[in-house]
């Protein structure tokens, strides 16, 4: 009995304390908004916590003022379409496009079933390389023609004649063609500085000079040039039989620096100036420069630098010309970190071993 006496009488302080609460919560409740009535009631700014009324839940970051603001989550980087977020379905985030190149994707990451693409690779983790790169790298024909070659049936491997196109073979392996058996290449790097009036091509059917005429007794190997120059434009140019190395310097995805020294007809305005940094809206697109400045103390308006790594087609003589401008010089004097020092114009010179190493490591 006197365990109830004292329970009883700690019941009344409890209803005193709910009592208080409500009253506290009562006081403390702001006035709703009358939707008829045209003056709004602001609602008090609450100092709890230093956030004010209203304002979501999330990471803060202070400001110069000492204010406070939401940061903004990133986005997923898993790829998949949220309905919520405006993301388009067909957008592509880094994560998927690096499965998407392998052909294969994670079951325990993305829940889908497994799936190959064929890869446009010629050389796999195993060693085996298509049998036209094959051909190609010996230095007697491009991988166009080698295809030729083998659908005619003038290609054996191990004394046995291939036909099929797509067919890998090892390095240990004997290919012949013509009786002879095909030797792969050493790869070879040379850089050209290109003078004018020459074609960057290896042939030419009107037959005019082109730049392999300049390297007529270079190397025995079989090279080609990397992207290309106008013929009215001079400057470095690089030859290679390496196919993954020309491969990467001219894909946009590693936008490989190419600088440009250039000399126009007339003074450069500085409306046209501000408009090529913002970008010049030409028929493939908005061509964009990395730099652009003007030569020595700035006080010559009719020569600059420029800076790009876009490799289309005549990118900076179009930029100028779109504009109203003439180009009496334009030479490439940097190309993928190389310079043309100590390189006379028409001459050319095989790459040292730091410089190869240097374009082996563009990532």
């Amino acid at each position: 009995m006197r365990y109830n006496k004292e329970e009883n009488k700690e019941k009344p302080e409890r209803k005193n304390l709910i009592k208080k609460s409500s009253d506290r919560s009562e006081k403390s409740e702001p006035k709703r908004l009358d939707k008829k009535s045209s003056d709004r009631i602001e609602k008090p700014e609450s100092k709890r916590f230093g956030k004010k009324t209203g304002e979501r839940n999330g990471k803060s970051k202070p400001t110069r003022y000492g204010k406070k603001l939401i940061v903004k989550r990133d986005k997923p980087e898993s790829g998949r379409y949220d309905k919520k977020s405006k993301v388009s379905p067909s957008s592509t985030f880094r994560g998927t496009r690096e499965r998407a190149e392998t052909g294969r994707f994670d079951k325990k990451e993305t829940g889908r079933k497994e799936v190959y693409r064929k890869s446009s690779n010629t050389t796999d983790d195993n060693g085996l390389v298509r049998l036209n790169k094959y051909i190609s790298n010996s230095g007697i024909c491009s991988r166009r023609e080698a295809d030729e070659l083998i659908q005619s049936g003038a290609v054996s491997v191990n004394g046995v004649i291939v036909t099929e196109l797509g067919t890998k073979v090892t390095p240990e392996d004997s290919v012949q063609f013509g009786g002879e058996t095909l030797k792969k290449e050493k790869p070879v790097y040379i850089l050209l500085n290109k003078p004018k009036d020459y074609i960057t091509t290896t042939d030419d059917p009107e037959g005019r000079k082109t730049v392999m005429v300049l390297l007529k007794n270079a190397c025995k190997e079989r090279v080609y040039p990397v992207g290309r120059l106008d013929r009215a434009t001079t400057g470095l140019l690089l030859f290679t039989n390496d196919g993954n190395i020309a491969k990467k310097l001219m894909h946009p995805r590693y936008q490989v620096k190419k600088i440009y020294h250039v000399e126009l007809d007339k003074n450069l305005a500085k409306v046209d100036l501000e408009k090529i940094i913002s970008g010049i809206e030409l028929d493939d697109g908005v061509a964009e420069v990395d730099e652009i400045a003007f030569d020595g103390d700035g006080r010559d308006k009719k020569c600059l630098g420029v800076e790009i790594h876009s490799g289309k087609n005549r990118i900076v003589r179009r930029i100028f010309e779109s504009l109203g401008y003439r180009l009496l010089k334009l030479d490439r004097v940097t190309y993928a970190g190389l310079t043309k020092k100590d390189l006379p114009r028409g001459k050319w010179r095989f790459l040292s071993n730091a410089e190869i190493n240097m374009l082996k490591m563009i990532r």
